[in-house]
């Protein structure tokens, strides 16, 4: 059945088979007792996801959500598409697991087919299971290549739950008071809704370039190992300075020694639209690429691609990985890059992207509670504001929208340092029609939450 509302939900063919496990109070009260406390649901009175389609989620009782955030930016395809799902079980007739002592086809056919999509030069690829693990593992690569020490990431990042991604990353609300990667330096972010500089995004790029000089000058030997940035900030509430930020930031951490980290766990794939990885809209080529999350379409994958000359520098000590290779994980690996090109989810992300972006711009003619709206393709972020002069976080306004949205059956994401961030990034194969209707959805959440 679908959620009580008076909009129209688009169409679907699936319908999921009767669910027959826990119930959601059973499985609430077993998680209250025996997951671990920090791990944190989303909605006041948490749903149960127990099947998927698509872009379509259910929970127990059959109700149909569109997934609007992709598992967090994780589905690509879409939620057990039948290709990439055909290719997890085929392989799992044969061998679920065998590690990188022994041969097994799969992983140097996933690394060809990665470097295919990349720039020459970039060809050489270790492949691990979550995005925190290859963000630690390239700024260790980084470290060994250079023989220097110090990182440069910018402020209002996120890299990962590991000791340095954890470093990396820039927000307070994720840095518990432990121990974190040590000589990292955060940058200024070159996003302009809430950069301290003024003038054009352009301007803002070249002040924010003139600032990581000074950072460099100020903090540093005069010699990075590394420079890491994600064309567009994902936990970050889809950030982004001008293309030009990029371009000014790589030339100066190279004159500095350095090598340049681009962290495509969430732009890349083809998601931003008008390119395959979010760094090619910059017109920049960076020394290493990080991806996790789509690559695997749900399943725990990741890697780092870099040139042959970094990788030899790792060579001087045994490094391994259990599950880097993983023959299940590469099957997977394999059919989601078939199925992004076959389908045409890249142009997809462009022209819907484009839509959905559009329709959400004009939401913000309509209602004052919207401060920006941003991003590239199905990656796209909705600054919630009190006031669009002072620009002071809506934050109970984004909670009131998101339990709004969930009511109409739609799921969105929320991030940014304050929380005040809608995060709307679907996987990559939901319709126009999907667009309007989450647009529609929003535009009463909005009403509600601003009145």
């Amino acid at each position: 059945m679908n959620v009580s509302t008076d909009l129209a939900m688009p169409p679907c063919d699936y319908r999921p088979p009767a669910y027959d496990g826990p119930g959601r109070e059973e499985v609430l009260a077993l998680r209250k007792q025996f997951v671990h406390p920090s791990l944190f649901a989303l909605y006041a009175e948490p749903i149960m996801i127990v099947d998927g389609h698509m872009q379509w989620l259910f929970d127990e009782k059959g109700t149909r959500y569109l997934d609007m955030i992709a598992g967090i930016v994780t589905v690509s395809c879409g939620h057990r598409h039948p290709k990439v799902t055909e290719a997890i079980v085929e392989q799992l007739k044969h061998l679920q697991h065998a590690t990188t002592i022994y041969l097994h086809p799969n992983l140097p056919m996933l690394a060809e087919k990665v470097a295919s999509k990349m720039p020459d030069g970039l060809d050489v690829t270790y492949f691990v299971n979550s995005g925190s693990e290859a963000n630690e593992l390239a700024i260790n690569m980084a470290r060994c290549y250079t023989g220097n020490t110090d990182v440069i990431a910018l402020r209002n990042a996120y890299h990962g739950m590991s000791s340095t991604s954890m470093g990396l990353t820039s927000h307070h609300t994720w840095k518990p008071d432990i121990p974190q990667g040590a000589r990292i330096h955060h940058a200024m972010n070159p996003d302009p809704y809430r950069n301290p500089f003024s003038g054009t995004p352009e301007e803002v790029a070249a002040k924010s370039a003139e600032e990581l000089r000074d950072l460099l000058r100020y903090s540093t030997p005069g010699r990075v190992a590394a420079f890491i940035a994600e064309p567009i900030q994902g936990v970050g509430g889809a950030s982004h300075g001008a293309s030009s930020y990029l371009t000014e930031a790589y030339d100066i951490i190279r004159e500095h020694h350095g090598v340049c980290i681009s962290d495509e766990v969430q732009t890349g794939f083809g998601r931003t639209g008008d390119h395959y990885w979010g760094f090619e809209h910059s017109g920049v080529v960076p020394d290493m690429v990080v991806m996790a999350k789509g690559i695997g379409n749900g399943v725990p994958l990741a890697a780092v691609t870099t040139t042959r000359e970094i990788a030899e520098a790792f060579t001087g000590r045994l490094h391994f990985n259990t599950y880097g290779g993983n023959p299940v994980s590469m099957a997977a690996g394999l059919a989601v890059l078939d199925v992004i090109e076959q389908e045409g989810l890249q142009e997809n992300s462009r022209v819907v992207g484009g839509r959905l972006k559009a329709g959400l711009e004009a939401l913000m003619d309509r209602h004052e509670i919207i401060g920006d709206v941003r991003g590239m393709g199905l990656m796209l972020g909705v600054e919630l504001v009190t006031d669009r002069e002072t620009k002071e976080p809506a934050k109970a306004a984004t909670a009131r929208v998101l339990e709004e949205c969930r009511e109409n059956g739609v799921l969105i994401g929320k991030g940014g340092l304050y929380g005040n961030v809608l995060r709307i990034k679907p996987p990559m194969c939901i319709t126009a029609e999907d667009a309007d209707y989450a647009v529609d959805v929003l535009d009463a959440a909005f009403e509600v939450a601003g009145s």
